[in-house]
């Protein structure tokens, strides 16, 4: 008599079988344009975050929308201010605040990289957006980045339905944005034990920088490979060694959950991501605490699939999902 397995997973999203006609064809264009373009380490971090909001990259260029304001949250030192995006629904009484963080691993990108979407789940979702301008390195290593975002997410909690007309009901981020989101959870679980978030979005997240064998053995020029993840980190974490790489104040895959009152997360992710196997172990970490962790996986997206929702059919479906997710959570 078979034996049931106590843990099972949808296999076929897993299969190459599964990769769509468009999303392979659309990978090749991406291996291809990375091949006509300098690294970030080469041009130097500066001059090539220029590149990207100039769409000279192989991402698409931002797109800075009227309804999007800048405005500035308070931090923990004296006379400086944590730079924010703010996009407000279109009418009506917000049902929730959600602070974003941004991916580009923590070294690239800005508070003001994807304000068409941002806008759009605040519509959507009659929500108010809130994008984290944190500090990135290398100029500025861990843990200025975190920290900025840890002052943004405590300011919210105490201040957000006063200023905003709604609580802080939802954090959440992509790449080095999902890893900034949850030692941000982790360190409301130590400074606002009494708060309690909604919802988590941990979009194709990394969460440990020690990095996962999948990390390291992805083979594929794809987006994100092996050498620039390990730049990022370097950057991040410079001179770090691999044992401090995985203290969980750095790493949250390390994180001990027992005992925390963790809110729901929904973890989504390609399978031709190199980040793969954080989204997965992350989640199960999360499942095993009886808490709700909530997995889709989309076959062959790559890395930062969802910059490219005109493109793929992928990409629209995720954000779908996304959408779902805040809907349920903020009402």
């Amino acid at each position: 008599m078979p034996i049931d397995s106590d843990l099972s997973i949808n296999v076929s999203k897993f299969m190459t079988e599964s990769i769509s006609e468009q999303t392979a064809k659309h990978n090749e264009y991406l291996i291809d344009l990375a091949k006509n373009g300098p690294t970030w380490w080469e041009v130097g971090p500066a001059k090539y975050r220029e590149m990207r909001e100039n769409g000279e990259t192989q991402f698409p260029k931002p797109t800075i929308i009227e309804a999007g304001q800048n405005i500035s949250l308070p931090s923990r030192e004296q006379g400086r201010d944590v730079p924010c995006r703010l996009m407000l629904p279109v009418s009506g009484k917000p049902k929730a605040v959600i602070m974003h963080i941004h991916g580009g691993g923590w070294v690239l990108s800005s508070e003001k990289s994807i304000d068409p979407l941002l806008k759009g789940i605040a519509d959507a979702a009659n929500v108010v957006m809130i994008s984290i301008g944190y500090r990135l390195a290398p100029e500025h290593p861990f843990p200025a980045g975190p920290e900025d975002c840890f002052d943004a997410a405590e300011w919210l909690v105490d201040n957000a339905e006063a200023r905003y007309g709604a609580p802080l009901k939802i954090i959440g981020g992509e790449s080095a944005g999902g890893h900034l989101t949850a030692l941000s959870t982790f360190h409301l679980q130590k400074t606002r034990p009494n708060f309690h978030l909604r919802g988590l979005l941990f979009t194709f997240g990394v969460f440990d920088l020690s990095l996962l064998p999948q990390t390291k053995i992805f083979s594929k020029k794809l987006v994100l490979t092996p050498e620039i993840m390990t730049r990022f980190v370097d950057a991040c974490c410079p001179g770090f060694s691999c044992e401090q790489l995985k203290e969980p104040s750095i790493s949250p895959f390390y994180q001990d959950l027992k005992g925390m009152k963790l809110p729901s997360a929904l973890f989504t992710c390609g399978t031709e991501d190199p980040l793969l196997e954080d989204t997965m172990m992350m989640a199960l970490r999360w499942q095993m605490t009886g808490t709700e962790g909530i997995v889709k996986i989309f076959p062959g997206a790559p890395h930062g699939f969802i910059a490219y929702s005109q493109q793929l059919d992928l990409a629209k479906e995720c954000l779908h999902v996304i959408l779902e997710y805040i809907v349920d959570k903020v009402s």
